[in-house]
């Protein structure tokens, strides 16, 4: 027998009917896949888009600026690089380098380190207690055959071969050239201290044991440089 009781109706949700949202999916099935297809994207994207670098301001010059120059604040700007393309040797603040003399030509926008100057910064990576010593040749147009990492001989030679017998030394042997008065110039007022116009002058990197027989040279007689190869390693 039957009972009396009915069974119970599910209430009406309220909202958009489910017959409606499938035909509206169905029409607009071409848009719907276009939006998401542009969401992948650019999720896809973004995901690829590597992290900012933390950047750093180094000195760097503001022209090109030729061998030789004594650098004034007018000479130098600061440019903003990733931390991993920034040597540690590279300046912060222009101030540290105005006076520098160049050693090189420095393209507009590159970086300073202390390898580009005349002095100190020429000796980098060289053994301990490497000097650098100015030679003038007798001939001055010797200079103009050599450049900055090339290998010399010096040699020296004394007497007339007259009333004083010649005789012939050499000094040292295998000494790099660091810089020359032969490199090109733009700026003709820009020279070496104590260096006077078409004197040939060049500067060579020496063990203190041959840098005072060096440096006395020109004074003993007449002073060649020799071109040769690299010493052996």
């Amino acid at each position: 027998m039957a009972s009396g009781k009915t069974p119970p109706r599910h209430p009406q949700r309220p909202g958009v009917p489910s017959h409606r949202v499938g035909r509206f999916v169905v029409r607009n099935r071409r848009l719907l896949a276009a939006i998401l297809f542009c969401l992948a994207t650019a999720v896809a994207v973004e995901a690829l888009i590597p992290p900012e670098q933390a950047r750093i301001g180094v000195v760097a010059a503001a022209a090109d600026l030729p061998v030789g120059t004594v650098l004034t604040a007018a000479h130098l700007t600061t440019v903003e690089l990733p931390v991993e393309a920034v040597v540690s040797s590279s300046f912060s603040d222009p101030a540290q380098v105005v006076g520098e003399q160049l050693a090189t030509p420095l393209p507009h926008g590159a970086v300073l380190t202390p390898t580009v100057f005349v002095g100190s910064g020429l000796l980098t990576g060289a053994p301990p207690g490497t000097v650098a010593v100015p030679l003038r040749p007798t001939d001055p147009t010797t200079v103009q055959l050599l450049s900055p990492g090339q290998y010399v001989e010096v040699v020296l030679s004394t007497g007339n071969g007259f009333d004083v017998p010649g005789d012939t030394t050499v000094l040292a042997r295998g000494l790099p050239v660091l810089w020359t008065s032969a490199s090109p110039r733009s700026d003709p007022s820009v020279v070496w201290p104590g260096h006077s116009e078409g004197e040939g002058l060049v500067v060579v990197a020496a063990q203190p044991a041959d840098a005072a027989a060096l440096a006395g040279a020109s004074s003993n007689g007449t002073v060649h440089l020799v071109l040769t190869e690299a010493p052996p390693g």
